[in-house]
Formats: C-alpha cells, structure tokens, sequence
C-alpha cells in the first residue's frame, strides 16, 4: 500500500495529469484531421471523383486500403478529401452562430429591459422547435448545399450562445469593476466588450466545441438526406448514403467514413471537456 497516492500533492499532479492528457488527445485529434485536411491533394492515392467500372465494390486491399465504392471510387482517397469539408462543417458551423449569440447576448444582458425582452422572446421561439425540423425547413426553402446548411444554422445556432453569453452578464454588469467603469466615464460599449464581455465568455468557447460535434452529425445528416453536399464531392455524410445500399455486401463503403465523424467529434468532445476544467466552467 503506497502512502504516497493519497497525498494532497499525488492527487494534485493525477487530476493536472488528466487534464493535459485530454487537452493532449482532443488536440492531437483535432490535429491530426487538419494536417490530413490540408494535406489531402498530396497524400490521397487517387481522384476521389475518378470512377472506374473495372474495380467496383473491392474489398480493403493493397492498392485500395479502404476499398472502392459501386462506382469504383477509392474510399482511403474520398475519405481523406472529405476531411476538409467535414472540418470545414463543424468551424465554420459554429464560428458564425457564436459571434451572432455573442453578440445579442451581450446587449440583451447589458442593456436589459425591452431589449432584453424583445431578443428573449425571439429565442422562445426558436426553441419552441425542433433544432433539427427547424434547420431542415430553412435549408429546404433556401435550397439544397452547403450555403444553405450555413446560412440555417447561423439563423439557429445563435440562441444558446446568446442564452449563455446573456445569464453571465446580468451578473457581470453589477460587479465592482463594472460599477468603477462606469464611474470613470467609460463608454458602454469598451464596458461591454471590453472588460465584461472577456470575462463572461469562457462558457460559450467551451460550449463552442460540444457545439462543433452537434453541427458536424448535422451536417453529416443533412447530407445523407441529400440537402447538404451534392454528389460527387467527397463528404462523409454523402459517402455513408450512398453505401447504406450495400451495407450487407461492401461494408466497407460506410463504415471507414462513419469511423471518420465519430472520430473527429471525439476530438472536438475531448478538447472542450479539457478547456472546461482548465477554464473552471465545470467546477
């Protein structure tokens, strides 16, 4: 039995260990899916829209490590090419709802009253729907790509940025440092965005990762569904539709591009679970 593992000081260094250890793998994930994303055009064997009647449906093999799907394309090579539109998905999915939420919480929390109000009562609408119906019913009156996904879950995504951004600064608003800005004849919006806004902020970057996994399934399914990316462009999304025909007999088609999105959303899940502990948002 060793004294030594339930000391203050052991268990210190295991629970700082555990956090560079997430922080580690989240980012060495994250990592690893943008050097294959920008290294793609160098790295991929073949075109990954080339089709070839003479090699449809094989097996994983030497000359195709992850097989070829019903049109004879290499799935290594349009699994790797995919990797910068999936990437692209979950960033720019989340960066243009986040600075919208951002924003409008951080006037509804620091103004209050009526424009407060009026911005809320937008939010319980919104959430009066489903995520999903809801941005499927944008996307298919604005018409079926990748523009439309974006435009949709920036008119969706924004509420919880918002809702997050909003609780922290009605309180931050009546703090000591606010109060002296004010005092000091500072202008409201260097007192919101500068010295409120840096403070209340923490939640929603952490949040804003858990966020990427959820805009990454979505935009996965909204591909499958055939209202995201169009065919021939390589996305996992597509790849997994187009092979759910013959999951029985070339298995391969969907599961190396569903391994992709459980992957790179594992990275995203861990790298905001270690932001959150070294931020202090779970604690």
């Amino acid at each position: 039995m060793s004294i030594q593992a339930t000391t203050p000081v052991s268990i210190a260094w295991r629970h700082l260990l555990g956090k560079r250890l997430t922080l580690v793998i989240g980012g060495g994930i994250l990592l690893f899916f943008l050097l294959v994303a920008l290294g793609a055009p160098l790295i991929a064997p073949y075109d990954p829209i080339l089709q070839n009647a003479d090699v449809r449906l094989q097996a994983p093999s030497l000359l195709h490590p992850f097989g070829t799907d019903n049109f004879g394309r290499d799935i290594l090579s349009r699994v790797l090419w995919g990797t910068r539109i999936d990437l692209q998905i979950a960033v720019i999915g989340v960066v243009f709802p986040f600075l919208i939420g951002t924003t409008i919480g951080t006037i509804a929390g620091f103004f209050g009253g009526v424009i407060d109000a009026v911005f809320m009562r937008i939010v319980d609408i919104i959430l009066a729907f489903p995520f999903l119906v809801l941005m499927l019913s944008i996307i298919a009156i604005l018409g079926p790509g990748l523009g439309s996904f974006y435009i949709a879950m920036a008119l969706v995504g924004w509420v919880s940025y918002a809702r997050l951004i909003r609780a922290q600064m009605l309180v931050l608003k009546n703090s000591d440092y606010a109060v002296a800005a004010v005092s000091l004849g500072f202008s409201r919006f260097r007192i919101m965005f500068r010295h409120l806004l840096p403070n209340a902020i923490a939640g929603s970057i952490v949040f804003s990762m858990s966020d990427a996994v959820l805009v990454l399934l979505s935009g996965a399914a909204v591909s499958y569904l055939g209202l995201g990316v169009q065919p021939p462009l390589a996305e996992w999304g597509v790849m997994v539709a187009e092979g759910q025909s013959f999951i029985t007999t070339a298995w391969w088609i969907t599961l190396f591009p569903g391994l992709s999105i459980v992957c790179l959303a594992f990275g995203f899940s861990m790298l905001g679970d270690a932001l959150g502990e070294l931020l202090g948002v779970h604690e």
